[in-house]
């Protein structure tokens, strides 16, 4: 085992509410960190305290505004020419993830710019959780640690003491999550297999699968406007389901999503802190946190130890 270098955290401004909660898990202050702006709202961050020779851990989520992704590539940018030996970007919600490919002519790759500006910046490795799509991981040319939202979900399912458990994708392409649930908690799956007319509006849906009599739990990376999910709940309600739960790592919740959440036949939807949310969240929304999680990354990678003891093993 190599020598162990000092650990700093900093968080930018957008994920601060979370990493105050990971530093806290770890056993640290925040680094000392601060972001002016000019009158044009040109970004310039600095870091507060020498950061020589550490290995440095930056928090972002880069949800919208662009702002967001900006600033993390200058704090890196930061942190390399003041002679960090080590900078991770530690990345909750890995923004552009659902642009991961050319789904039809002319369209940008947007989750592979966002890891190109990632490599240009410096940044020695990633430490994030669920990406829209495993194989985002091959856009980058430096260690990526993936954590999976199971470590957090699964024993809160279990904690539900649910019957007649059924897990559930929304749609096709989220199968692969789902199944991975259904072996973590030895049940059966389905498939909800939807028809988009265009971006967040669905044509039609349907379910593969016999959902009669289950407690059903929709199980997605992320909620944007809330549509699926719903409409998906309601099909299986339909189809003879006793319940429909849902639950999702990312709440990018726009639009009308907390008002179709409330309105929906879901009894109850669990998401994660990766995005902030609303303070009041209603009656059905329940928020589990992934900081211990990813503090227990950082642990294991400044010990060089293994990351993937942190997943959960099947039974």
């Amino acid at each position: 085992m190599g020598s162990i270098n000092t650990v700093k955290i900093f968080s930018g401004t957008q994920s601060e509410y979370l990493s105050k909660k990971i530093a806290r898990y770890f056993g640290k202050d925040l680094g000392g960190y601060t972001l002016r702006k000019f009158s044009d709202g040109e970004l310039s961050p600095s870091f507060e305290e020498s950061i020589r020779g550490c290995d440095v851990f930056l928090i972002q989520s880069t949800f919208p505004p662009a702002d967001g992704i900006m600033e993390l590539l200058l704090m890196v940018d930061a942190a390399k020419r003041a002679s960090a030996h080590h900078v991770t970007a530690v990345i909750p919600y890995f923004g552009y993830a659902r642009q991961d490919r050319k789904d039809k002519p002319r369209v940008a790759i947007a989750a592979k710019v966002v890891a190109n500006l990632l490599s240009a910046s410096g940044v020695d490795r990633l430490i994030t959780i669920d990406l829209h799509a495993g194989q985002i991981q091959g856009f980058f040319d430096f260690p990526v640690d993936h954590l999976e939202g199971t470590t957090v979900f699964v024993p809160h399912i279990r904690s539900l003491g649910l019957s007649e458990l059924l897990i559930a994708s929304p749609d096709v392409g989220g199968a692969a999550r789902a199944r991975n649930f259904a072996k973590h908690l030895n049940v059966d799956m389905v498939l909800c297999d939807k028809h988009r007319k265009r971006a967040n509006e669905i044509a039609s849906m349907q379910v593969i699968g016999d959902v009669e009599g289950a407690d059903v739990v929709l199980v997605d990376d992320l909620i944007d406007t809330g549509g699926t999910i719903c409409k998906a709940a309601e099909i299986i309600m339909d189809k003879g389901a006793r319940s429909v739960r849902a639950l999702c790592t990312h709440p990018i919740m726009s639009g009308k999503a907390y008002d179709n959440i409330e309105k929906s036949v879901l009894s109850e939807l669990f998401i994660t802190d990766t995005i902030p949310v609303k303070t009041d969240l209603g009656g059905k929304i329940r928020v589990l946190s992934v900081a211990e999680l990813f503090a227990k990354a950082i642990g294991r990678i400044r010990d060089h130890e293994s990351i993937s003891s942190l997943f959960i093993t099947q039974d």
